[in-house]
């Protein structure tokens, strides 16, 4: 029976090291079982979006799955993310393809856990618009009447068919689930010190305390904490986003539409405009995203806190946006900062790391990283149990890219 608490997430990344291993009996036995093509074992590292998706379509193909997690599953970026996915809005970049793929694993996810119920699946329309704040007025052509501040120039960016969202929470934690409960991932709560490579091969896991986890793969799903794990950072660098974001309850949750607004937002005290999100949810919340900085990263997920500059500009967008969301008329039930992982040129990391047999990475999906989850999960189990991804093409992804860049230097 698979051993799961209510909330779990990511493990503390501070300490964790590689240690390399004399040969040994158990080694050798280890190096046959994945050679003779039966059932591996994996420890994936990291309990969000993309640690929780790997584990989840590993397991489905019959794969010994532990996740190592220090406290609470989603309760960094993928607990504090807008969830709003696109089908093409990637297109001409170099994750087009694993976008539409995941957008499109997405829906059929939603149809097998029944996510329209379970964690807020929903396609819905998404409008581009022009906000004010010192101008008076109330909606206009073409805008939902929940939006009913100085907005003007709406335009549909994103339609039923191409744009959807998800409570990124509730779906992190619904895949879990089902995944300890279905198919006998084990969820092992504690910090990862070490990971041992005996021979070129990766051969256990040490936990805080000494626990020894042997296991023939690791993956490391370690988001923005990545930057902190010695192996991933001499490869390449994880720079971290600040965003912050309010979670409102409106009084009146039913005369909010499912309309994403993506605001260009002109402060009424001048300056450059802001570029805030709102995205209503079928919980009856509001979400509202904006306000970002380049910062380091803490130790600790639970080390992270919201600037109150930030979120009371994000109050300010929403009374402003609508008359739903002011304080008299909405509850703030969070305020709320998070860190999303980015990578030096851009583009995720996703693969094996070189000369380390069995030590895989998934990480730097930027604000993509709800939308992406699924695809990215689904090609790492190929990888690393059929020895090749089917579904999309890694190669783009591969971390060996910085270590040939990095030899011609």
């Amino acid at each position: 029976m698979a051993v799961i608490s209510s909330l779990l997430f990511p493990p503390v990344l501070t300490r964790r090291t590689i240690t390399i291993c004399s040969n040994s009996s158990k080694s050798m036995a280890a190096e046959k079982q994945i050679d003779g093509e039966t059932s591996k074992r994996v420890v994936v590292c990291g309990g969000g979006v993309i640690g929780v998706c790997t584990a989840y379509f590993l397991a489905k193909k019959g794969v010994a799955v532990t996740l190592i997690e220090k406290s609470a599953v989603a309760c960094a970026a993928s607990g504090k993310a807008g969830g709003f996915l696109a089908f093409d809005w990637c297109d001409g970049s170099p994750v087009a393809h694993l976008a539409r793929a995941s957008f499109n694993l997405h829906r059929s996810l939603a149809e097998e856990l029944n996510g329209f119920e379970s964690y807020g699946y929903r396609p819905l329309t998404t409008l581009s618009l022009t906000v004010t704040e010192s101008k008076p007025g109330g909606g206009g052509l073409g805008l939902p009447d929940w939006v009913n501040g100085p907005a003007k120039s709406p335009s549909t960016i994103g339609t039923t068919k191409t744009t959807a969202q998800v409570h990124p929470q509730l779906f992190t934690r619904k895949l879990l689930s089902t995944a300890t409960e279905k198919y006998g991932v084990e969820v092992v709560i504690g910090k990862l010190e070490e990971v041992r490579v005996e021979s070129g091969r990766v051969n256990s896991v040490v936990l805080e305390g000494g626990r020894v986890i042997d296991t023939d793969v690791v993956v490391l799903a370690m988001g923005p904490w990545s930057s902190k794990f010695e192996l991933l950072s001499s490869i390449f660098r994880v720079y971290c986003t600040k965003a912050h974001s309010i979670v409102l309850e409106p009084k009146e949750p039913n005369a909010i539409t499912p309309h994403a607004l993506f605001l260009t937002y002109r402060p009424a005290h001048g300056g450059e405009a802001l570029d805030p999100e709102v995205y209503p949810r079928p919980t009856g919340e509001v979400y509202i995203c904006g306000m970002s900085s380049q910062e380091e990263v803490p130790d600790d997920p639970d080390q992270v806190t919201s600037n109150p500059e930030s979120i009371q500009v994000l109050k300010r967008v929403a009374k402003t946006v609508s008359s739903y969301l002011n304080e008299e008329n909405a509850l703030v039930k969070a305020e709320q900062a998070c860190f999303l992982p980015s990578t030096e040129d851009g583009v995720p990391v996703i693969g094996e790391i070189p000369g380390i047999k069995g030590c895989y990475v998934g990480t730097g999906h930027s604000c993509w990283g709800i939308l992406n989850g699924p695809a990215t999960g689904a090609a790492l189990a190929e990888l690393i149990v059929d020895g090749v991804a089917t579904s999309v093409d890694l190669s783009r992804f591969s971390p060996s890219r910085f270590s040939k860049r990095r030899s011609r230097v």
